[in-house]
């Protein structure tokens, strides 16, 4: 009989420097967590610059599956199209996520809304991708759907090399801040600027307007790069995270409160689990990752002193969690 996968649970968010979720992480009781981390042991630490287009849990998982590339070129549509079968082994072309989303217009500037939030579904996405997929074909982008709506796969040499930012450090902040500069972006800006206004054209856009979610105006690119065999390891690697997105949408949107139910809810449900794997002797693995850094705890042997230190080393989750 073969032996169990070890688990490894990767937290995004675990740690969030805006005020509300700064602030309500003195509040936080993680009683499982904080036996979790007098148990395992820092493996490693990534710690990086909160201005990094690839976020710590981007790259966090990047690392557990064996891709190395640079920042704003983890390859996540390259390896999505593998997955789906739009690209073969073997193949090196580069890939894109085109993800539609509503740029909310300040008075003094243009931010990312989230577009998890968009409540778009698979007709509305496709209405859209048969009107926009002539102007990408135009600038030699050929333009797949996904299994998520308004999600598209977008494949051409213009993405090989461009480093673009995750959603997920972009949300909530000007475009400006974000968006690719240089000259090699210049044509994804004049498509993007197209876009708007044929968006801006749509019957879809119409009825979302008339049942009051937010129109869809603009696309965001992310996941930008090519998928190159040598960087994967061979064979795959057996400790593929389970990424849990639960404090995802309140970080986002600091909402403090939200983010610390999460959080408790978090901690009774799957991280209770992994420490029920580790009781039984199961190899696990967690990673907790904030804004700045990731941190990686595995199963070691511990010596004498460090255990005993554990032992009075209290509210140790909550300076982790800062410190991220």
């Amino acid at each position: 009989m073969a032996e169990p996968l070890p688990r490894h649970l990767l937290i995004p968010f675990a740690g969030r420097g805006s005020p509300a979720c700064r602030a309500a992480l003195t509040t936080l009781r993680l009683p499982n967590l904080e036996t979790l981390l007098l148990r395992l042991t820092l493996a490693d630490t990534d710690t990086q610059d909160d201005s990094t287009r690839s976020p710590p849990h981007e790259r966090a998982l990047a690392q557990a599956l064996g891709i190395s590339a640079p920042d704003g070129c983890i390859p996540w549509a390259a390896l999505e199209a593998r997955k789906t079968s739009l690209a073969a082994p073997g193949d090196h072309e580069a890939w894109g996520l085109v993800t539609l989303c509503n740029w909310q217009v300040g008075i003094d500037d243009v931010a990312l809304g989230d577009p998890s939030a968009i409540e778009i579904d698979a007709d509305e996405s496709m209405a859209l991708f048969a009107a926009a997929e002539p102007f990408f074909e135009e600038d030699g982008i050929a333009l797949y759907p996904s299994d998520t709506p308004g999600r598209w796969l977008a494949c051409a040499p213009i993405f090989d090399g461009l480093a673009t930012a995750s959603i997920d450090r972009a949300v909530g902040y000007p475009i400006s801040q974000w968006s690719p500069l240089g000259d090699a972006s210049r044509p994804l800006r004049r498509l993007q600027n197209e876009m708007q206004m044929l968006l801006y054209t749509q019957r879809v856009n119409d009825e979302r307007t008339a049942r009051g979610v937010p129109p869809i105006n603009s696309f965001w690119l992310s996941g930008t790069g090519v998928l190159k065999d040598d960087a994967l390891p061979s064979p795959p690697a057996a400790r593929t995270p389970v990424v849990d997105l639960a404090l995802r949408d309140a970080a986002l949107r600091d909402d403090g409160l939200a983010w610390a139910a999460a959080w408790q809810a978090l901690d009774a449900g799957a991280v209770a689990a992994l420490l029920a794997d580790l009781a039984r002797g199961a190899d696990v693995a967690l990673t907790l990752c904030g804004d700045r850094g990731a941190q990686l705890y595995t199963v070691q042997s511990r010596g004498l002193a460090r255990w005993a230190k554990g032992l009075f080393d209290r509210n140790r989750a909550t300076q982790v969690l800062e410190s991220l």
